[in-house]
Order: C-alpha cells, then structure tokens, then sequence
C-alpha cells in the first residue's frame, strides 16, 4: 500500500520525505488556504519535494469551469494528480480531462457506484471518505472492499485511495481490505510510527544496559 501525505504544510512534507515512507502528496482548497500560500507556488514546491504523485483540486462547481481548471493545473508540473469532486458535473468533467491523459484523483466518493462509474471514465485514482462515512453510521472499510472487489471483477486499472483517515484503525482496516493507496494527515502517521510500549520496552533495555559498569560498556569498535 503506498501512502500519501494530506497536508498542504511543507516543514511536513520535507519531513517526512526525509524519513522516506511517503510516495506522494494530496492535498485540497481547504488545506492550501490554511497554510495562507498561493496555490501555485505551494503545489510547484511540494512537487519539487516529492518525486511521485501530487494531487492539487479544481475549485470550480460546473463541468467547463473544471475542465478549464484540470487544465491548467495538469500543466504546473509532470507528477500533477487533478483531484475532481465525485458530482454530476464532475462526472462530465472527468469524462473529457481523462481522454486529454490528464490523471484524475476522484475525490468525495461515497458509493461503490460512483467508483464504479469514475473507472469506467478513466479515473487514475478514485477516493473514498472513510472517516466521513464512519461519522454518519456507515462503513468506509466496507465500501472499500466493495469498490476494490468491482475493480478486480472487470480488470479496471484504476486505484483505490482511501481518503479521510482520521485515526489510525482506519488505516489499518484501509490496508486490510486492499487499498492501493492511503491520504493520510501529519499527525495520524505519526501517531502509526509510535507506541508507547515501544518506549517502554526500550526504557528498560536501556536501563539494564547502564547498569553495567562504564568499562564494560564498550559497545562499538575503538578506532
């Protein structure tokens, strides 16, 4: 399962990247404007920081608006990811974005019939809510198993990213039931590389180890 990061916020991003368990970055309207950037200039930065997929929104609500906006997006750099919003109108945008080759992130899907009719279309990627799902009494991890099962039943090349991932069960039953991909924000990955049992165990081979005498503690080669 490869992992994207969902954050506009660049200290994040490089730090991440520098750890090197991210493959790319998503990001949307509401994240860019929280780091009070300009859209383009933060989207060309992070795609200079990241060697891999990099989805930036269109923020037009009709479908020539979006196409007009895919557009010109898809343009800023090679590794652009066009995020189109799972309405009608997206639909018709994504239709005619996808046959210009521009990959499409197919973003707010709620229904495995929306996946299904965003592959048809050509979508790259398609991206379920989980979290939003969970809040209103649904199952994302059960819609992510349908929209992976239908995937596989007719061959679509499309790719499943799980998408609001607001705590770190979700992440796992994302990768449990067979995502390609998983957004997920700075804090919730984290949150997966830590446990406080780690730091616990540790603590106590560490202080077995300092009991021994200094003299003793040689434990690397002298030069």
């Amino acid at each position: 399962m490869k992992i994207f990061l969902d954050t506009a916020n660049i200290d994040d991003i490089k730090r991440f990247a520098r750890i090197g368990i991210i493959d790319g970055v998503t990001t949307n309207p509401a994240l860019v404007a929280r780091e009070g950037r300009n859209f383009r200039e933060a989207v060309e930065e992070i795609c200079e920081i990241i060697n891999g997929p990099v989805s930036a929104e269109v923020i037009g609500t009709t479908a020539d608006v979006m196409v007009d906006e895919a557009r010109k997006i898809s343009k800023i750099h090679p590794n652009i990811v066009v995020k189109i919003p799972a309405t009608p109108a997206g639909f018709e945008a994504l239709g005619i974005v996808s046959k210009d080759g521009i990959k499409v992130n197919f973003t707010i899907v709620y229904t495995s019939n929306q996946a299904l009719l965003a592959a048809k279309l050509g979508a790259t990627y398609v991206s379920p809510f989980v979290g939003r799902l969970d809040a209103n009494s649904t199952s994302g991890s059960d819609l992510i198993r349908e929209i992976v099962t239908i995937y596989k039943n007719f061959n679509f090349q499309t790719q499943v990213l799980a998408a609001s991932m607001r705590n770190v069960i979700y992440v796992k039953e994302a990768a449990l039931a067979g995502v390609h991909v998983a957004t997920i924000p700075p804090d919730i990955l984290d949150q997966m590389m830590h446990n406080e049992l780690t730091d616990i165990s540790l603590k106590g081979f560490l202080n077995e180890w300092h009991k021994l005498p200094p003299e003793k503690r040689n434990y690397f080669d002298k030069d």
